[in-house]
């Protein structure tokens, strides 16, 4: 052997961040009382040992799943290294998730404990009783927070970690073994587990961390709105202590001016979260008069951010809005749009079309498009195939299938619709089940949704495939108005016209107050769909 072989736990990153980094912080608004707290990464890896040492003692063995049922705080992010890096699984659950879903999730998972935020001790409350292998609950707060409550076995967090010490050495084990659990939403069927590695994780934190990626540096500041408990937080809580720069936690208030107030008192540099969430936020900017001095860059996920919204952020906040795309089948950073040589000299209609696209895979994972027959289709920027991906951090078998996840040759088919350019970059042109048939041909709601969220009385749109007697389906769109506007169906149809051909137009428009969203933060078309049947007849 000429190299050094030295097994590998996540729980080094917080090592090193406690070491090399011991100043840098994870900022926190707390969810009991949105007071903003500060706690260093040396005092987040005492915790996260404190904690390691009180699951011991409660009976938690190498192996045993560990859920979570909490938002982004310090506290969340510190048990995902207590969990794992004592080689227990820490599975992140997305209270979000319907009832039937949360006991299908944590009974398939076998959680032997689970840590939830207070304010959503509800859930326990009414549900415990279908946990059967659930041996107690750790409640995130201090004493003087903690739920009045007759279920048997609740500890207070707070409590556990002062009874610790943090006298504990992290566990050598192989690198291969399962460190944390995500479900996905299950919008059709069960929702299906995806067991990450220790390893998998960390070569996702390396590549999330490369300048192509979200290139940021001990330096830095992210604001992290996506959620922990959902796909890893896009790998956020790994790469922040490994690269050392500061972690901001939101806790549960996600409006515009609560993001504002955070970006601006502790100068973020970086933030990532889905575009609903940006909405709001340049929202609150817009009516307030205020600029977002420190930002420099905006990750936007989990689905596709409309043109106008790129426009907004880059003319009156100078900030680059990037796209990524990835799902909890991949840890999830599939790609993600930074420019490459290629592109620089193109015109900037061009360039600037380009950078809306999903963008390019970092070295690590792979893509292609195939049609119905598995056969690879050009990467012309006009061919639409099914997306497949492999690479290593990539699902192979769901969480105890018995069959794997992919194809003889390793790749994965995503369910998504997309084309592949000759400069590498991948552009998702709709969920396939999500692609609107009508007469035959197709339509994108992707395009549709975010040219309608161009207008400038619209806030949030969704269009939606509704059965039709002659057409087989026809475009139906709903439309969030903005706060104070009114905006007709023709001002609507004017609007697309200009990027749409008249067959391709939504026979109606419908306004609401607002749009049902998935479990993780997305248009929830399914529901759309059932409340909408049989709209045209």
């Amino acid at each position: 052997m000429n190299m050094q072989n030295h097994p590998f736990n996540l729980a080094h990153l917080l090592d090193f961040a406690g070491k090399y980094h011991p100043t840098q912080k994870v900022i926190t608004r707390r969810v009991e009382d949105d007071k903003i707290v500060e706690h260093t990464y040396k005092e987040v890896l005492s915790r996260a040992k404190r904690l390691a040492n009180a699951l011991i003692k409660l009976g938690a063995s190498p192996g045993d799943c560990i859920g979570t049922i909490a938002l982004n705080t310090h506290r969340h992010m510190e048990s995902w290294y207590g969990i794992s890096g004592q080689g227990c699984i820490s599975h992140t659950i997305n209270p979000r998730l319907s009832m039937k879903q949360l006991h299908y999730i944590v009974n398939h998972a076998e959680d032997k404990f689970i840590l939830i935020d207070p304010i959503f001790w509800p859930i326990i409350e009414g549900m415990h009783s279908k946990f059967p292998k659930v041996e107690g609950y750790i409640v995130l707060t201090e004493k003087e927070n903690m739920p009045k409550t007759e279920v048997p076995n609740v500890y207070c967090y707070e409590e556990l970690l002062e009874s610790s010490t943090d006298d504990y050495t992290w566990p050598e084990f192989d690198p291969h073994q399962g460190s944390s659990l995500c479900y996905t939403s299950g919008t059709t069927g069960d929702p299906k587990g995806v067991m990450y590695t220790h390893i998998s994780n960390l070569w996702h934190a390396y590549a999330l961390s490369l300048s192509d990626a979200i290139a940021v540096g001990a330096q830095d500041t992210i604001l992290v709105v996506v959620p922990l408990f959902h796909a890893n937080s896009w790998g956020l809580a790994y790469a922040g202590p490994m690269i050392g720069c500061n972690l901001i936690m939101p806790g549960k208030r996600m409006d515009g001016q609560a993001i504002f107030e955070l970006i601006d008192k502790y100068q973020a540099t970086t933030a990532a979260g889905v575009p609903t969430v940006w909405t709001n936020l340049l929202e609150y900017a817009d009516a307030s008069g205020r600029i977002m001095e420190s930002l420099k860059d905006v990750v936007v996920g989990g689905s596709a951010a409309p043109p106008s919204m790129f426009t907004r952020f880059r003319e009156k906040h100078d900030i680059d809005l990037i796209h990524a795309w990835g799902m909890t089948e991949m840890s999830p950073l599939g790609t993600i749009n930074r420019p490459s040589g290629g592109i620089m000299s193109l015109p900037d209609k061009d360039y600037r079309r380009i950078r809306r696209k999903q963008g390019r895979p970092i070295f690590g994972v792979d893509i292609k498009i195939v049609n119905d027959q598995g056969e690879e289709l050009p990467r012309d920027g006009k061919e639409v195939g099914r997306l497949l991906v492999k690479g290593n951090w990539v699902v192979h078998t769901y969480f105890k299938a018995e069959q794997p996840a992919i194809d003889g040759d390793g790749w994965f088919d995503t369910g998504d619709m997309a084309t592949i350019d000759p400069y590498g970059y991948m552009e998702i042109i709709d969920r396939a089940k999500d692609l609107i048939k009508s007469g035959g041909e197709w339509i994108s709601s992707v395009d549709m949704e975010n040219h309608a969220m161009g207008h400038e009385e619209v806030s949030l749109a969704a269009a939606i495939a509704i059965n039709h007697d002659k057409w087989g389906e026809r475009p139906l769109l709903i439309v969030v108005p903005k706060e104070g506007h009114k905006p007709s169906k023709e001002s609507l149809l004017t609007h697309l016209s200009s990027e749409f051909s008249k067959w391709q137009l939504p026979d109606d428009v419908i306004f609401v107050e607002e749009i049902p969203l998935t479990a993780t933060g997305k248009f929830s078309k399914l529901s759309l769909r059932e409340q909408f049947k049989g709209h045209f007849g």
